[in-house]
């Protein structure tokens, strides 16, 4: 996911999905979860599953990287 354009519409679930596979967290990928964040169009289940990925973050589950 790297070099792509972070849109508005980004689909949480994809990118949840997407970091799972890969066990990391990318510089592009927290932009985009920023994005969403910011123009407050995040449901309740999108709220849940970036506190997953922040959880994991936190337990060593997932890598973050730079």
């Amino acid at each position: 996911m790297q070099g792509n354009i972070i849109s508005t519409e980004t689909n949480i679930a994809e990118l949840f999905s997407t970091v799972y596979d890969r066990g990391t967290i990318g510089r592009s990928d927290r932009l985009a979860l920023m994005v969403a964040f910011v123009n407050n169009s995040l449901t309740t289940e999108e709220h849940l599953a970036i506190d997953r990925l922040i959880y994991s973050v936190r337990r060593g589950r997932l890598k973050m990287l730079d």
